[in-house]
C-alpha cells in the first residue's frame, strides 16, 4: 500500500509544484488522507522536489545552458557583465540567497512547527488573497529584461516565504513579480529558473542528510519512486501553466486556493484531520 502512496504523493507533487497552489501544502493535506494518515515530512516534500526541479532542467535546457555559458564567459574575461544572460545568471544566484540563509536558520521550524495544517491552511487563503490582489492591480508590463538586481532580491525574499507550505514558491514569486510590475508570463518564468538552484539544493541537502534512513513513513525507494513520478507529471504541467498565464488571470488558482483553506478549517474544526 505504501508504493501507491508514494506513486499519489508523486502525482500531488508534479501536479502542484509549479502552480501558484503549494505543493508542499498538498503533500501535507493529502498526507492525512492515506491509509497511514501521516505527514510525508519535510525531507519527503524536499526530495520529492528533485524530480520535478529536473523537468525543468529539461524544459528549459537550452536557456539554463545559455545562461551558464554566458556566466563562466564572463568570469574568464571573454564576454561583457552586461550581457542579458550573464546579468540573469547573477541575478539568479543573488535571488537564490535569502531561501538559502533563512531555510539553514530556520530549519527546524521548517520541518516541524511551519508544517502544522491551521498554518497551511491559513497561509493557502492569505497568500491566494494576496496573489488576486497582485493580479488586479499589478501593472504587468515589464519584460524578464528589465529585471534589476533590487528586484531580484525582492523575488528571492518572495521564495523564501514557500519555505512555510501553503504559501507557494512559486506563488509567493509571482505575486511579487506583479506586485513590481512584471508581466504574468516573465514573472512565471523568472520563478521557475530562480527555484532551480534552491530546490536542487535543498533536496540534495536533504538527500544526503536522509541516506540510508526512512523519510517519514516512506523508505528511499518509495521515495525515489514518488520523485520519478513528479518528474514526468511536472513536464507536462510547465508547458500548460506558461502557455495559460500568457493569456489568462490567475484568478482559478485564487479560488482554488481560498476553497482548500476553507475546506481544511472545517476538517480540523470538525476533528476528521490532525493539525
Amino acid at each position: 500500500m505504501q508504493w501507491i502512496e508514494a506513486i499519489i504523493l508523486g502525482l500531488v507533487q508534479g501536479l502542484t509544484e509549479f502552480l501558484p497552489v503549494s505543493s508542499s501544502a498538498h503533500l501535507r493535506i493529502v498526507g492525512e488522507f492515506l491509509p497511514g494518515a501521516a505527514d510525508p515530512g519535510a525531507a519527503f516534500t524536499a526530495i520529492t522536489q528533485l524530480g520535478t526541479e529536473t523537468a525543468v532542467l529539461v524544459y528549459f535546457w537550452r536557456d539554463i545552458v545559455r545562461i551558464l555559458r554566458a556566466w563562466f564567459a564572463a568570469l574568464a574575461g571573454r564576454l561583457s557583465h552586461r550581457d542579458p544572460d550573464v546579468r540573469m545568471g547573477w541575478l539568479i544566484i543573488v535571488g537564490t540567497i535569502p531561501i538559502v540563509v533563512l531555510g539553514l536558520l530556520f530549519e527546524e521550524l521548517i520541518d516541524t512547527t511551519f508544517r502544522t495544517l491551521w498554518l497551511v491552511a491559513t497561509m493557502l487563503i492569505v497568500f491566494g488573497v494576496l496573489l488576486a490582489v497582485a493580479d488586479a492591480y499589478g501593472r504587468q508590463r515589464k519584460p524578464l529584461a528589465e529585471l534589476s538586481i533590487r528586484d531580484g532580491v525582492l523575488f528571492g525574499f518572495a521564495q523564501a516565504l514557500a519555505l512555510i507550505p501553503g504559501v507557494s514558491r512559486s506563488g509567493g514569486t509571482i505575486t511579487a513579480g506583479l506586485l513590481m510590475g512584471y508581466t504574468r508570463e516573465a514573472a512565471a518564468r523568472y520563478s521557475f529558473l530562480l527555484a532551480v538552484p534552491a530546490v536542487f539544493g535543498s533536496g540534495l541537502y536533504k538527500l544526503v542528510g536522509s541516506l540510508g534512513e526512512q523519510q517519514g513513513p516512506y523508505s528511499m525507494a518509495q521515495t525515489m519512486v514518488s520523485t520519478v513520478v513528479g518528474f514526468f507529471v511536472a513536464y507536462v504541467i510547465i508547458g500548460w501553466f506558461l502557455r495559460y498565464v500568457s493569456t489568462n488571470s490567475y484568478t482559478l488558482f485564487v479560488n482554488y486556493r481560498i476553497i482548500v483553506g476553507l475546506i481544511v478549517f472545517v476538517l480540523l474544526g470538525l476533528g476528521i484531520i490532525h493539525a
